[in-house]
């Protein structure tokens, strides 16, 4: 990647999350399929499932092979697969429901940055390049699924806002501060984490002008509208390409 080796890693880091998080998005949808009785939203639903395991299997490949270039990433995974797991043991359903919303909304977000330009992946090698457009372009096209189920089963009232706003924080403050640690984890294990320079660039992508962080956070901020949905912006145009 023409930024360097610690944005790589940072793309590397987020791919650690993916297959227990994929997991966990489809048994929190799989726990409602019953209750759902609508035509469209029943195929939506089944649709859903079939690319986020999808996903699930060629983000196992990706991370095998960080394993195997020593960069210790088998722990991390773990730790997420466990904490998905207590959030599946302890949390009621509804509150599951209402993560994979959360997540879902966050990936969303990170989806329409990897498919409006290719800023983030300069010179990457291709086929790296068109694992992630690939992955973005299924969530984007499946970035309401969730959404709509939750609205379906839990409603649209006080209530249901108040829980799919606040998991959503929660949500938030928890996965970025795993990938923070994990992030420091893959650099230093790749020797890169005396490299200012390195740092520089990945926390300029991140945080400054035409980052990660300022390109999101308006539509983060959208989440929070009580009118919400994810299909407010449609950018169904991205997947035209297919």
């Amino acid at each position: 990647n023409a930024h360097g080796a610690h944005w790589t890693h940072f793309l590397n880091t987020l791919s650690i999350f993916f297959p227990a998080g994929e997991r966990f998005f489809i048994q929190s949808i799989r726990n409602y399929r019953d209750q759902i009785s609508d035509a469209e939203l029943k195929k939506a639903v089944a649709a859903f499932i079939g690319q986020e395991a999808f996903h699930t299997r060629e983000h196992e490949e990706y991370n095998e092979a960080m394993a195997k270039a020593g960069l210790g990433t088998e722990k991390m995974e773990k730790t997420v697969e466990d904490l998905l797991a207590n959030v599946q043991r302890v949390l009621p359903k509804p509150l599951q429901l209402a993560v994979t919303v959360a997540l879902e909304h966050l990936t969303a977000m990170m989806a329409e940055l990897v498919l409006v330009d290719d800023y983030f992946f300069a010179s990457s090698e291709p086929h790296y390049h068109a694992l992630w457009q690939w992955h973005a372009m299924e969530e984007t096209e499946h970035k309401g699924v969730a959404f709509d189920v939750y609205e379906k089963v839990i409603g649209k009232g006080p209530k249901a806002y108040a829980m799919r706003t606040g998991v959503f924080v929660a949500a938030n403050l928890i996965f970025w501060a795993l990938v923070s640690r994990y992030y420091w984890n893959v650099v230093k294990a790749d020797k890169l984490h005396r490299d200012r320079k390195g740092w520089g660039k990945a926390l300029r992508l991140l945080f400054g002008r035409g980052g990660m962080v300022p390109r999101m956070t308006g539509e983060w901020l959208d989440f929070f509208r009580p009118g919400f949905h994810p299909w407010d912006k449609n950018n169904s145009y991205h997947l035209q390409r297919a």
